[in-house]
């Protein structure tokens, strides 16, 4: 009889319990054990089962659960007599990060002080050691979700010290979902406030700590040591790239067809292949997302379900206000693309909007890219990665996420008729209207009509994605004798035309705006950009053509003939 799937559930003790579905991922205590790393720190893309690992790390090292080996019992760790020995043999503070996601940060602060003040209470038993001072249990006693900033910076260090002195034993500490605070962070404009006090706190849990055993912490992106670790010379870091642990998080192809059949699911191995297959760690590809995996054997069909559980606001914030160059990379790759690049692992959060590639050291970072190979050059010792969407699941979510962007846009819908009816007054009049509530949206420089492009390749992205059924979207292609703003070609030649958009900024040397629509009209025909629909079959009288002109809000849209 096939276990049951228990969706959302993060605690390995009542996992094994309630015998609910669990893939063995127990060798992570002994790979991480036998390292020996001071401090560790793994990322991976959200819903990997890093919450799940440290459930498990924690009930397998603490104390506090010492005689549970039965919860190991079957397991590929509990095999060797000396981890059966280890087993509850430690001291452990475990705590997680994953809940601070508030929009100040006076807020973010207090939730990482109630959080620490919420773990104390777990070792109120420390308050009647007969091993501690008098001083030390003042100390305890300290700390609340109102500490000053020294006092918080120095209780993890402090509650190790304590833990250290009551059972003789050195405290391991493991951190769950450190960045998320972040994240947040910089989303909300609070970002240098926040690295500033977290900075402190872990200098003095990792670094200057001389009562921890080791450390363990996970998250989904590796924040740069300058910004968080600049102190931490004693952080091994495990990224999506690494060699290390690379099979103990997410599931294996082979363990995801072994839970089909289990489900009696077998015939549909090739559909969840293509949904959910595609993630890479270190060398082992094939690596399905847990969440996803889970959902389709309680569902019994596929479905975004890992999108649209995840937390995509900085990334939809970075795409939307990005350059007009990263939205044409960002349409390759939802056209089935490839981007082919140097990554920096360490994210510069400060630093995302501005340095070229940190968007995509994110996105790779957070499980929407993969890598298909990279390229060593040994003169300047960089290494080059070719990367594409990871599966079909993710470009899902992307397009999903590009709907959106125009969602609470009516104007936008109301555009997109016009566009395929053909009718141009109603073009202009609805394109005013979504510029003009729409142009910062895109941009939020001060002044955001300086860089139209901005807006105008979002635009795009939002035609990829409301007309893919009917239309192959495409930018910024060689057609002719030049580079075509947007080509629609239509799937069903017989039912719709085609459209090439070029898109222009009125010159100083313009007057109105009807020159520019003349001018841009003028570089398709005089550039042939229709020559790559006729190629493929497009009557030349079932090709329209339109030209786009900008000034600041304002645009105006022309026609041949018009």
């Amino acid at each position: 009889m096939a276990r049951t799937i228990s969706i959302g559930r993060q605690d390995f003790e009542k996992i094994r319990i309630n015998n609910n579905f669990y893939i063995d991922k127990t060798d992570l205590i002994r790979q991480w054990w036998e390292a020996e790393d001071d401090v560790t720190l793994i990322t991976r893309p959200r819903r990997f089962g890093k919450t799940l690992n440290m459930s498990m790390l924690e009930q397998f090292f603490s104390i506090e659960y010492a005689g549970r080996g039965d919860l190991f019992e079957g397991l590929r760790v509990w095999q060797e007599e000396k981890y059966r020995r280890l087993q509850g043999t430690y001291p452990v503070i475990a705590l997680s990060f994953a809940k601070v996601k508030e929009v100040s940060y006076l807020a973010a602060r207090k939730k990482i002080c109630r959080i620490i003040a919420d773990l104390y209470r777990q070792f109120e038993y420390l308050e009647d050691s007969e091993k501690l001072t008098p001083k030390e249990k003042e100390l305890y006693r300290a700390v609340s979700a109102d500490m000053e900033d020294h006092v918080a910076e120095e209780s993890l260090n402090a509650l190790s010290c304590l833990l250290t002195r009551h059972y003789g034993k050195r405290a391991i500490i493991l951190l769950d979902e450190y960045d998320t605070p972040m994240q947040e962070a910089y989303v909300s404009g609070y970002w240098e406030e926040l690295v500033t006090f977290t900075r402190g706190l872990f200098n003095a849990t990792f670094k200057t700590n001389p009562y921890m055993e080791r450390a363990l912490m996970t998250g989904i992106t590796r924040v740069s040591r300058e910004s968080m670790f600049s102190d931490l010379n004693n952080l091994k870091v495990v990224t999506t790239t690494s060699e290390s642990y690379s099979d103990c998080f997410g599931f294996t192809e082979r363990e995801v067809f072994a839970a089909l059949e289990e489900y009696g699911l077998s015939d549909q191995k090739a559909q969840v292949k293509d949904w959910y297959d595609g993630f890479t760690f270190g060398s082992k590809k094939d690596i399905y997302n847990p969440w996803s995996i889970l959902c389709f054997l309680d569902e019994k069909r596929v479905g975004a379900y890992w999108a649209n559980t995840s937390s995509n606001r900085l990334v939809s914030k970075l795409l939307r206000e990005g350059s007009a160059d990263l939205k044409v990379t960002f349409e390759e790759l939802l056209a089935g693309g490839e981007l082919e690049m140097e990554i920096d692992e360490q994210i510069v959060y400060n630093q995302l909007s501005t340095k070229k590639n940190a968007i995509w050291s994110l996105l790779l970072a957070s499980g929407y890219l993969r890598v298909l190979d990279t390229t060593f050059v040994e003169r300047t010792g960089r290494t080059y990665y070719r990367l594409v969407l990871t599966n079909k699941e993710v470009l899902i979510m992307f397009e999903n996420m590009v709907r959106d962007w125009f969602a609470q846009n009516d104007y936008y819908n109301d555009f997109i008729k016009a566009l395929l009816l053909g009718d141009v007054a109603a073009m202009n009049t609805y394109m005013n209207r979504v510029t003009r509530e729409m142009f910062s949206y895109f941009d939020t420089g001060r002044n955001p009509y300086s860089e139209p492009e901005r807006f105008y390749h979002g635009f795009v992205l939002g035609l990829m994605t409301e007309l893919s059924d009917r239309y192959i979207v495409t930018s910024n292609r060689e057609s002719g004798f030049g580079r075509y703003d947007v080509m629609l070609e239509p799937r069903n030649t017989a039912q719709d035309d085609a459209v090439i958009l070029e898109f222009k900024v009125r010159s100083e040397g313009e007057k109105e705006l009807s020159d520019t629509v003349s001018e841009a009209l003028r570089q398709i025909e005089d550039k042939d950009y229709q020559a790559a629909l006729v190629s493929r079959g497009v009557p030349e009288d079932r090709i329209r053509k339109y030209g786009f002109a900008f000034c600041g809000k304002e645009v105006l849209i022309g026609t041949v003939g018009v």
